[in-house]
């Protein structure tokens, strides 16, 4: 009898891991189209199938509901170890992902032990065959979604000075205070520039040797540097799911020796939900502004 129950846990792990792959596989070649983007039936709807085929497997097992949210677990630390084997995703980028794709397998589970206790086979294919229409659907459909984020801190020197370290900044020497950058993801190092003019070409380079390319579109000294982003390293990570398109610095000179710094960023989402991803986007947009500034505070606070 345990063996029994082993095997068909076993098999509800995976049958649910390989029709994942198998409906990733067939998105990547013959449904999506476009640049990359990762959709939203990618984290919800292909989950939430994942649970439902596993619970068809358990539903003669009597789990409890503990033990449906452990396996749940288990199947989605499967899939997320396939992803990082066959799908090459880094592992800041599946931690990312994680929780999402956890909180659907479980919910499918759920809702796959309701349906097949009612053992109605119509309403149970039905139900599959409108997921896997969604899937396809949201696959196929556009996606296109930026965003902005803005930051600002006050710096304790005339805006003369705060630009000296606006253009372009010697390398950051203090460690790392936000997680992500703790366990590996690139942080802002240093910034070097071609010379002091609109057009002229200026870097952002990262702890780990990443280049962002930028050209200076807005030059106002002690007031506004504007650039674009014309080059960024693509990445397992974080880039290749986010285009950062423009930066800008906006100093206001305060009337007592002060200065606001702003800090903007603009950046393009290839990964959806955005409901989701929005609020890492905004997080880790937010600590390379505060990274950068804080830096420039203290250089600009030093004379």
């Amino acid at each position: 009898m345990k063996k029994i129950f082993n095997s068909r846990l076993l098999q509800g792990f995976t049958a649910a891991n390989l029709l994942a792959l198998a409906i990733i596989g067939l998105s990547k070649y013959y449904i999506v189209e476009g640049d990359g983007t990762l959709v939203f039936s990618e984290f919800v709807i292909l989950p939430m199938i994942m649970g439902m085929i596993s619970a068809w497997f358990w539903r003669d097992l009597g789990l409890s509901t503990k033990s449906i949210v452990g396996n749940s677990v288990v199947n989605g630390l499967i899939a997320i170890l396939l992803s990082f084997i066959f799908l090459k995703e880094g592992v800041i980028c599946l931690i990312i992902v994680s929780p999402l794709i956890f909180a659907f397998v479980v919910t499918g589970a759920f809702i796959g032990r309701k349906l097949f206790m009612r053992n109605n086979q119509t309403l149970n294919v039905s139900i599959f065959a409108v997921l896997l229409v969604v899937f396809v659907v949201d696959s196929r459909s556009e996606h296109y979604y930026q965003n902005l984020v803005a930051d600002e801190i006050i710096i304790n020197a005339s805006p003369s000075e705060v630009w000296n370290h606006v253009v372009a900044f010697e390398k950051i020497k203090q460690e790392n205070k936000y997680w992500l950058f703790q366990i590996g993801m690139p942080s802002p190092m240093q910034t070097t520039v071609e010379g002091n003019y609109k057009g002229a070409g200026r870097k952002c380079i990262f702890n780990n040797g990443y280049v962002f390319d930028e050209k200076i579109v807005t030059y106002e000294p002690a007031k506004d540097l504007t650039f674009d982003i014309v080059g960024q390293p693509r990445d397992p990570e974080i880039m290749g799911h986010i285009d950062i398109l423009r930066g800008q610095f906006l100093l206001k000179d305060n009337g007592n020796g002060t200065t606001t710094l702003t800090g903007n960023s603009w950046y393009r989402l290839y990964v959806f939900p955005t409901w989701y991803y929005d609020i890492w986007a905004k997080s880790i947009t937010r600590n390379v502004h505060l990274r950068v500034m804080d830096h420039i505070k203290e250089l600009s606070e030093k004379n």
